[in-house]
């Protein structure tokens, strides 16, 4: 499942994915992230951005890490913050990794594996 409110950084990702046979899922907030999962949807992993309107990243993160059902899926941020304390603020959060925008593809795949493995 990819959360992010740029079209952009979906296609793009989408897209890659696609080329790797991997299926993804998007939404466009973590709202309507939240939506899907309660419908009984259960990603292998979460990418997810974190400033997006109607619920951001922080949101869907603490969501997640209270909801028994949902809290053992990877979450791995994907962010234009890219500083140290907001990394940080993310793992306490709930995120299991992070990785900043502009997205480097290879980093990206090697923490998915990591966590899927």
């Amino acid at each position: 499942m990819i959360v992010d409110d740029d079209e952009r950084n979906l296609f793009a990702l989408s897209s890659y994915f696609k080329t790797m046979e991997i299926e993804t899922i998007t939404a466009y907030n973590g709202a309507q992230a939240i939506l899907m999962l309660r419908d009984e949807l259960k990603p292998d992993i979460i990418l997810l951005d974190i400033m997006m309107p109607i619920m951001d990243g922080y949101q869907m993160l603490g969501f997640i890490k209270h909801t028994d059902e949902l809290k053992h899926i990877p979450v791995i941020v994907v962010t234009a913050n890219a500083t140290k304390a907001d990394r940080e603020k993310c793992l306490e959060a709930g995120a299991w990794d992070y990785i900043s925008k502009p997205i480097d593809l290879k980093i990206l795949f090697e923490k998915m594996s990591r966590w899927l493995a």
